[in-house]
């Protein structure tokens, strides 16, 4: 049985099999619709979420299947004091496929190491959220045609965001990447990202300051929001959270092939006078999020679908 708590989980091979297979869902929705007629996925949120936990809840009803859980931690017993450990083995018989949410890093993968069922990361802390890495690297191979060969401009908040951890981690197997990091000094890349995964690899990058210093060099601009939610004081994040906002006049600096990844939800770092914009695909990218977590779901329950 696997589980994915990480995007390093797969090889390169296996996520070309499962993003493979996503396509092939998007391209004939209807060969699918039954293949998991009489499963039933759980969804165990402790914090909120929209898009994660309701493209988890399409992939699995577009595959005939069918959804338990909540929605937060207050309308589970976590509020009464259950732990995670307990909580998986009670769900591990009711569903038989599981996707977790939990604001403690490492949460997932202590239900994991307790589940009879696979269990899903889909975002633990500051730390990994692998499935909206595999709906990034989805979207990029999808419109750009390629994860090798590409320059990627990651701006914003790159010492909380766990969307922007993640896709380095994924990324940095794929030849001639390059990391252009846009973010104030207090919401830089962690240094162990540096060491253990860029440096360790040998992956060319640097640091800047200014997001129209990086425009013109970039083949993807992937922009993060500033999250409340991470921040200790009130102070520091009203300080930080409008010092990035990508607005017309700065996509002139873009090239014209440029694509433009938001993981979402958007507060206000990117104008919506963008949206028009042929090169912004984040809404896109929501729409390959649903695919790919059926992708997910049919690999990790072993299910294969006949041509």
């Amino acid at each position: 049985m696997k589980h994915l708590m990480s995007p390093l989980d797969f090889s390169v091979d296996e996520l070309d099999r499962i993003l493979d297979l996503a396509n092939d869902m998007e391209n004939h929705p209807q060969k699918y619709a039954h293949a998991c007629a009489g499963k039933k996925l759980a969804t165990l949120f402790y914090e909120p979420s929209t898009r994660t936990r309701l493209s988890f809840e399409a992939a699995m009803l577009n595959l005939g299947g069918s959804v338990l859980g909540f929605s937060s931690a207050d309308s589970s017993s976590a509020a009464k004091g259950e732990s995670v450990s307990d909580t998986i083995r009670v769900i591990s018989c009711y569903a038989d496929i599981c996707a977790m949410r939990h604001p403690k890093e490492g949460a997932p993968m202590v239900a994991a190491a307790k589940s009879s069922i696979p269990v899903i990361n889909a975002g633990d802390g500051g730390h990994q959220h692998p499935t909206q890495t595999l709906t990034d690297l989805l979207t990029i191979r999808t419109l750009k045609g390629r994860l090798n060969d590409l320059t990627i401009g990651l701006c914003g908040d790159l010492k909380f965001g766990r969307t922007v951890h993640s896709l380095i981690h994924a990324l940095v197997r794929y030849p001639n990447v390059r990391f252009v990091l846009i973010s104030p000094d207090e919401l830089r890349i962690p240094d162990y990202i540096k060491e253990n995964v860029l440096d360790k690899n040998n992956v060319p990058y640097k640091e800047v300051e200014r997001l129209e210093e990086a425009l013109p060099e970039l083949d993807l601009l992937y922009m993060t929001r500033v999250q409340k939610e991470r921040f200790f004081n009130e102070e520091d994040y009203v300080r930080m959270k409008d010092f990035y906002i990508l607005d017309k006049k700065k996509m002139e600096l873009a090239p014209d092939d440029m694509l433009v990844l938001h993981p979402l939800p958007r507060v206000n770092e990117i104008s919506v006078e963008v949206d028009s914009d042929p090169r912004a695909v984040y809404f896109k990218q929501a729409q390959f999020g649903v695919y790919v977590r059926m992708a997910l779901i049919l690999t990790l329950l072993g299910i294969k679908v006949e041509e």
